[in-house]
């Protein structure tokens, strides 16, 4: 692994799974990362295997952390009890174990929303931001990871929110895979985003909200017409969150 990387990180996807050394200084990779399609059935050893590939690529050392961005609520220890975007018999299995050993060494598991706040709260639109931070990945579904003063509160799912009797689930009524989808607009879209931030804003009084996933870049076209008093900035790490908040994350837990 290149002397500049501090760590590891990975990202598995439903599509993809990437992975990088990180300068964990400047939060950003220190060499260009390494995409390897999701298997089509992506077993846990299939998937493992691949990361193990990704490793092995890289000559990642034994003292080197690695962290692994995941797409489920991750508790250490426990066995997964929901999947959504990989195969069906990742359920009940402990999934930092089975990574562990397909690594041949000790990994760090968190959960991919997670994963991409923390590396806006350390080293992109959040950074050096006190207090409450919700950061969100607007996407297929919307994701979120909840930062108070630089401390990680794991495996929130406040894209479930329940905004009315019409709209039992938020990711359904508001996610950009939604505004895509119904041909919404953005301004017609914003309205949708006024009433989740808004709740969010009620139930929370967070210091800020950040904005990321895919159409964080095109944050100026709705962002402005997003109707609440905490403040709203687009992400700035973007498809690199989830790799640098893992190998970040890791670098805390492996010491």
């Amino acid at each position: 692994m290149i002397e500049t990387a501090q760590a590891f990180g990975v990202d598995i996807g439903g599509s993809g799974i990437k992975a990088a050394p990180v300068n964990l200084e400047k939060g950003e990779f220190a060499e260009p990362r390494l995409k390897i399609l999701t298997p089509e059935v992506s077993t846990p050893e299939a998937v493992a295997a691949i990361v193990k590939q990704q490793l092995d690529h890289f000559e990642v050392p034994e003292s080197a952390p690695v962290g692994i961005a995941f797409p489920a609520p991750i508790k250490p220890g426990q066995k997964l009890d929901f999947m959504a975007n990989l195969d069906q018999s990742w359920i009940g299995v402990d999934v930092t174990a089975v990574f562990s050993e397909a690594c041949g060494r000790p990994v760090t598991v968190v959960n991919d929303a997670d994963a991409a706040g923390l590396a806006e709260q350390q080293f992109g639109a959040a950074k050096g931001k006190e207090g409450l931070v919700i950061a969100t990945t607007l996407g297929t579904g919307i994701g979120t990871a909840l930062i108070m003063d630089g401390v990680l509160v794991p495996n929130t799912e406040l894209g479930h929110l329940i905004l009315d009797e019409k709209h039992p689930d938020a990711e359904k009524y508001a996610s950009s895979a939604i505004c895509e989808n119904e041909d919404l607009g953005y301004k017609k879209w914003a309205k949708r985003l006024t009433k989740y931030y808004g709740l969010m804003e009620k139930y929370f009084n967070p210091d800020l909200f950040v904005i990321g996933g895919g159409v964080s870049r095109k944050a100026d076209k709705f962002i402005p017409f997003i109707d609440v008093k905490t403040p709203i900035v687009p992400a700035a790490l973007r498809n690199e969150a989830g790799i640098v908040g893992a190998a970040y994350y890791a670098s805390t837990k492996q010491r």
